[in-house]
């Protein structure tokens, strides 16, 4: 099977379990997804939804953030693990967004990736769920599963997001980012994944990958 005949069996069979793909980030906003992505970095999409109803009764706003200490959004972010940093990376870019983009996330690559703890895969989540921009996140859930299937080589995330984004056609990429990291929270867990459950796997997946999973 070519990778062009794997990415469409993928969308196939993704579309079948998920056609509907709530995000799984509690948030009501630009601000609030792009806070929440942040603190989703090594940490449980259900443990940040856990935090940041505390979190947001007190700031939902960069205006209201910025007039907390560094030190109350750290105790309150304490669960997500890295407080230190995610929480001067939350307080320095809720300024930075009322200094330089009157209050509102930006809409682009350039200027989310500049804002202090803004990675390239945060900023991706933020265009695509929140301004609808075609964009392909890859976590390391995505990345595992993609090399798995043969679809990258499994050099590292950004080969794996040009490789997604050349076979699979840019309007499933929003969709489809949050169809896969829901396959493998069900089908194909990092820990203990069963070949007789991993059926895309089963079917498409490398010789290599099929042997792991044994």
């Amino acid at each position: 099977m070519t990778k062009k005949e794997k990415a469409a069996y993928i969308i196939r069979e993704l579309e079948k379990l998920y056609p509907e793909t709530p995000i799984p980030l509690d948030h009501t906003d630009a601000y609030t997804l792009l806070v929440a992505v942040l603190l989703s970095a090594q940490c449980t999409d259900a443990r940040v939804n856990t935090v940041t109803p505390i979190l947001f009764d007190r700031a939902d706003n960069p205006y209201d953030m910025v007039k907390l200490e560094v030190d109350e959004i750290k105790e309150i972010i304490r669960p997500c693990g890295l407080s230190p940093r995610k929480s001067k990376a939350i307080f320095d870019l809720s300024n930075i967004i009322i200094d330089q983009h009157g209050g509102d996330v930006p809409s682009n690559f350039t200027d989310l990736e500049n804002l202090p703890g803004v990675g390239h895969k945060t900023a991706s989540v933020v265009m695509a769920q929140a301004f609808n921009v075609p964009a392909f996140p890859v976590d390391t859930h995505i990345h595992r599963l993609l090399t798995r299937w043969g679809i990258t080589n499994g050099k590292d995330v950004v080969q794996t997001e040009k490789d997604a984004k050349r076979l699979f056609p840019e309007d499933k990429w929003n969709k489809l980012h949050l169809q896969i990291i829901f396959y493998g929270r069900e089908y194909s867990p990092a820990r203990s994944p069963k070949l007789d459950l991993d059926f895309i796997t089963s079917t498409i997946g490398t010789a290599k990958a099929k042997k792991e999973l044994k």
